[in-house]
């Protein structure tokens, strides 16, 4: 044994620089200080809000300003000086996801972790530290939000922003690049949801409510219907819902897709949201809820403070309900393991493939004389 792993140490050191893949993992990040709220929330209004509503630039900062009010009252006060603990699972996230890679790869391969709306994890500013370390093959790895075409495509977006601003010369640096799309199929995901909430049930559950009482919410990631063309992410998060209540159904019978929204004017969202899917479930006769997220890996503001206000306010109502809040996925080992096993094809068809020379200077070379054609 340790003669084979002296040879593949000696082998990866030798390796060339450029024989190594870049996984770069991409979350929403949240803010760890207050001060951060209306920086954080301009972001966010611009790509996200900007592909559903019809919201014009120039509201974004004094927009952003306000929001930044209501978050820090309802973090601050509401919540007890609440601090998100998402950066800090997406951190162990991402080193877990590189352990179980570097079993397989060794130093081939590392992962890098950007966040669409917090510095310095702006995916510009982490692709810049994957350039100057040389690597020039990149696996794009939306993790967060388990939905969506819409989600992942605002990760694609930035990443391509970065691609554009860091491109000089006449070849581009970055030779190949693959893609990890959402995980809303897989079945691995789909078994581990529904054993965290069979587990749950024989635990803590079962010895006070017969299984037709037993009310699962299975939460996703909302979406709105309209959203300027873009596919927005319903299709598949309900096709992630049907999966996994196939995989309970039979057993437990009162199961509800609950659409955690964000409840913004003119905007029509997925239904039933969340509480009105609890409301439905106690009226057909649950004495206990369960809150389960399964459109998001990773826990945020959302699966926190959001299903924590939805649970208060139906508490108040339905005092003889339990309600029961479940977490995410999170760095539950087996899941970086599935998480790993996903990206292996990717890693694998990026070292095997040929360099590919993309001179973006091309582009526009194609783009004028098109544009000349036309014109004749």
């Amino acid at each position: 044994m340790v003669i084979i792993s002296e040879t593949t140490q000696e082998k990866t050191s030798t390796a060339k620089k450029s024989d190594r893949v870049a996984v770069l993992l991409m979350g929403y990040g949240e803010v760890e200080s207050y001060d951060d709220f209306a920086n954080y929330n301009e972001q966010a209004l611009n790509l996200l809000t900007a592909k559903f509503a019809p919201v014009p630039n120039w509201i974004y900062p004094p927009l952003a300003k306000l929001l930044a009010l209501f978050d820090f009252h309802e973090w601050s006060h509401q919540h007890n000086n609440f601090i998100s603990p998402h950066n800090q699972i997406f951190e162990r996230q991402r080193e877990g996801i590189e352990r179980e890679l570097q079993q397989t790869w060794g130093e081939k391969v590392k992962v890098f972790k950007a966040f669409n709306f917090c510095a310095p994890f702006l995916p510009e500013q982490v692709i810049t530290q994957i350039k100057e370390e040389g690597f020039d093959k990149l696996l794009i790895y939306p993790l967060l939000v388990v939905d969506s075409i819409f989600t992942s495509g605002i990760a694609v977006e930035q990443v391509n922003k970065a691609l554009v601003k860091l491109s000089e010369g006449e070849e581009h640096w970055l030779k190949n690049s693959r893609y990890i799309p959402s995980f809303y199929n897989r079945p691995a995901y789909i078994k581990l949801l529904a054993r965290m909430v069979e587990e749950k049930i024989a635990t803590e559950l079962a010895q006070a409510h017969l299984p037709s009482q037993i009310g699962i919410v299975l939460m996703n990631h909302g979406c709105p219907h309209k959203a300027k063309g873009f596919t927005s992410g319903i299709d598949e998060s309900q096709a992630l819902y049907e999966l996994v209540r196939e995989e309970l159904i039979d057993k437990y019978p009162l199961i509800s897709v609950g659409w955690l929204n964000h409840d913004t004017p003119l905007i029509e969202w997925t239904q039933p949201n969340v509480e009105l899917a609890a409301k439905n479930l106690i009226e057909l006769g649950a004495t206990v809820v369960m809150m389960m997220p399964i459109g998001f890996a990773t826990e945020n503001h959302e699966t926190l403070l959001d299903v924590d206000h939805i649970i208060h306010h139906l508490q108040h109502r339905h005092s003889g309900v339990t309600f029961v809040h479940m977490p995410c996925v999170n760095d539950n080992p087996e899941f970086l393991q599935m998480a790993a096993e996903w990206a292996h094809p990717q890693i694998e068809m990026l070292l095997s493939e040929e360099k590919a020379a993309v001179n973006p200077q091309l582009a526009a070379v194609r783009t004028a004389n098109s544009h000349h054609h036309h014109h004749h």
